[in-house]
């Protein structure tokens, strides 16, 4: 089916359940875009459930930090992508403030930590022990780093503290920081044609799992406190000497007047859960199969009004 076509479809669809409501407030949901593509994917399809519910919606660029005080302060509506492992800090933080909430969490599982596809323990037998990763430093070496492993981290603004972590362990890694997702797609793609070993940041729900099966590197154990009090974890006198937690949660949070002016939609919101493989197919919509975020949407949808409707007729 065309595109066109497709979001015709889809519209006729979406059309047919908004007659079952009556519009919520005039003014528009405002939804924050990040950028990752799940996220970009997922909030044009809670935005298009909205839009056929008779709500108007607006969509913002946001910083994936900052949003949290920018749903607080009504700013912005909701953030349908609550990492514990990145932002569970900040999301906790403008909760304490006031003004946002926990509006429930999504089916899956969350985990975001140093990565390698499965070829690069021919290199590094003793994975995915961080110790063994460690004594196996210069099997990841590139002119660059050197003596050094490399380590490709995500985009700089993601602030994934891998620096912190390198020092905190005495780790003999350099961190170099990608300039985007893509660009760390590109390197496992350019790895596995001589099946070089090589380390990246990457996380879970996310398509490159069904592309290269690979595992997560395991470092300390998470404990409470071990990202901001030198006492907790294994290094005494510095942070960030643990790994990122091993079963995240993943939630939606929203701003505290949404219900009374939304109160269809805040319902549909709470209702609203994701599945790993369903994340994991918006990903790929935009990243493998090249579409625009609003089409995959649109797509995504159309093949799965099972799923959705129910969030809607509040059935779910």
């Amino acid at each position: 089916m065309s595109t066109k076509l497709l979001l015709s479809a889809t519209a006729l669809t979406l059309a047919s359940v908004s007659a079952a409501y009556a519009e919520d407030s005039s003014d528009p949901i405002v939804i924050p875009i990040h950028n990752w593509s799940s996220q970009i994917v997922m909030s044009h399809v809670v935005g298009q459930i909205f839009e056929s519910m008779g709500n108007s919606v607006e969509y913002v660029s946001t910083d994936s930090q900052a949003v949290y005080e920018s749903v607080r302060l009504g700013d912005v509506t909701l953030e349908m992508e609550v990492w514990e492992g990145a932002f569970g800090p900040a999301f906790e933080t403008a909760m304490e403030k006031g003004g946002l909430h926990d509006a429930g969490d999504h089916d899956a599982i969350t985990r975001e930590d140093w990565w390698y596809p499965l070829w690069t323990k021919e290199a590094c037998p003793g994975l995915p022990d961080w110790e063994a990763l460690n004594a196996c430093a210069a099997a990841f070496a590139t002119p660059e780093t050197g003596e050094k492993g490399r380590f490709l981290g995500g985009p700089v603004d993601w602030l994934k503290h891998d620096q912190e972590r390198v020092d905190a362990l005495d780790m003999d890694f350099v961190v170099v920081n990608a300039g985007s997702a893509s660009a760390l797609w590109a390197e496992v793609g350019a790895a596995e044609r001589d099946k070089r070993p090589v380390v990246i940041f990457n996380w879970t729900p996310n398509f490159v799992e069904a592309l290269y099966p690979g595992e997560f590197v395991e470092f300390p154990e998470y404990t409470e406190g071990c990202k901001e009090d030198p006492a907790v974890g294994p290094n005494p006198d510095m942070t960030y000497d643990c790994g990122n937690p091993a079963n995240g949660y993943l939630k939606k949070a929203a701003w505290d007047g949404m219900e009374e002016k939304w109160p269809a939609a805040y319902a549909t919101l709470t209702r609203i859960s994701f599945t790993n493989p369903q994340i994991a197919e918006m990903a790929k919509l935009v990243d493998i199969d090249e579409l625009e975020p609003e089409d995959a949407a649109a797509e995504w949808l159309e093949q799965n009004e099972s799923v959705w409707k129910p969030w809607v007729d509040g059935d779910a």
